[in-house]
């Protein structure tokens, strides 16, 4: 058994949800002509080196798999047929496997720090969203404690006003009646 690795990217707009999708059909296709997948890594969003059907970035995801090389031909062939894939691209890594079985277990450490790191960049993203809202949240508290306290302040400065014109008011009717 030969490891191959496929470099994809997909459009940087497909949600997580719809790199799933692809990423299990990568996996139907594998499992049909009898390759075994070795892991995924997530890459991530990056900038591409030139813009692809007016994209400037791209989602790179990496499969690594072992197979005789049957499979080859038609994951790319799957890759170019999907319009949410910009580019991709296949490399043997090495001739012959030695140790099948040990580097399956390599492949399955692999993808469990990868969802480790996913699940770790997932609370940490939550986190961030919580404190960004709690942040916006005071900051319209600040701002809505600003208004009402130059609403005051503009009813204190009005005020003097009208006591003044109802004192003189009030003055005037004593006067007359003396």
């Amino acid at each position: 058994m030969r490891e191959y690795e496929t470099v994809f990217i997909v459009q940087p707009e497909i949600s997580d949800a719809g790199c799933e999708a692809i990423l299990e059909r990568v996996d139907e296709l594998l499992a049909s002509h009898g390759a075994r997948r070795l892991f995924y890594d997530d890459i991530g969003k990056r900038k591409l080196a030139y813009e692809i059907r007016k994209f400037q970035k791209g989602h790179y995801w990496c499969v690594n798999y072992l197979d005789e090389g049957r499979v080859v031909p038609e994951l790319e062939r799957m890759l170019r047929l999907d319009e949410s894939i910009l580019r991709y691209l296949t490399v043997q890594v090495t001739d012959e496997v030695e140790d099948a079985e040990a580097r399956i277990k390599e492949g399955e450490e692999k993808e469990r720090i990868r969802r480790e790191r996913a699940a770790e960049r997932a609370a940490r993203e939550a986190e961030e969203e919580r404190a960004r809202r709690e942040a916006e949240a005071a900051a319209r508290a600040e701002a809505e404690a600003a208004r009402a306290a130059e609403a005051a302040a503009t009813a204190r400065d009005a005020s003097p006003e009208e006591e003044s014109e109802a004192s003189t008011g009030d003055d005037g009717g004593q006067e007359e009646q003396a």
